[in-house]
């Protein structure tokens, strides 16, 4: 899956010039987080609603609202954007995009066709594929396992929930607590939980978790 069939398209843009105000009224109408600041078609930097609140004065100030409406009038949004971005392109594999989002703790990447933005990817976007590959949205059982690494070992165990006649709804393997084996995350339908503890028992190394949800 690449980031171009996920993003957010056609994406909100602002201008660098906007001030802050107008900038958290756009966001709230929208419904948007983060933003790109764009002019003459260039990527200038990135926004998000964090920022424009921490450029807020303290509830705690002791001026009058028509100083406060002066000062914030004056702020713009290039004063408070980040102008080193981050971006990713629109066929850079989702996983990537992941990964860029988690080692850099942000929460959106700007999705660029050559020297124009043409979307963005956020952390939103990203837990709905997870909920997708999960298979959260679907009834089924949910089976959690530890595995053995071994050549075959997976092979064998999906063979045998399939031919128990199981239907794979979603699947996923993740760090086991060794180099020896996997964690691996399963949901079917067509089976009940018994008749999927009775299969997968002796393929397994241990058997976490087997849940009807």
């Amino acid at each position: 899956m690449l980031v171009g069939k996920r993003m957010k398209q056609p994406v909100i843009t602002i201008a660098p010039e906007l001030p802050i105000v107008e900038a958290l009224n756009l966001m709230k109408r929208e419904k948007i987080r983060r933003t790109p600041v764009v002019k003459d078609g260039k990527l200038l930097g990135i926004v998000s609603d964090k920022d424009l609140l921490n450029a807020s004065p303290s509830p705690a100030t002791s001026l009058s609202v028509w100083e406060l409406n002066y000062l914030l009038s004056k702020i713009s949004v290039k004063d408070v954007m980040t102008k080193k971005v981050l971006t990713v392109d629109e066929d850079t594999p989702i996983e990537e995009a992941a990964r860029i989002m988690a080692d850099n703790k942000i929460g959106g990447l700007p999705v660029m066709r050559g020297e124009q933005v043409v979307g963005i990817i956020t952390e939103t976007d990203l837990f709905k594929i997870f909920l997708e590959l999960m298979g959260a949205r679907e009834p089924g059982v949910r089976a959690t396992v530890y595995i053995y690494e071994a050549r075959g070992e997976l092979a064998e165990l999906t063979k045998s929930i399939a031919e128990a006649g199981g239907n794979f709804i979603a699947f996923g393997q993740f760090t086991g607590t060794t180099s020896d084996n996997r964690l691996v995350t399963f949901k079917v339908s067509g089976m009940e939980e018994a008749q999927i503890r009775e299969v997968i028992t002796p393929l397994v190394e241990r058997v976490i978790d087997i849940r009807t949800i």
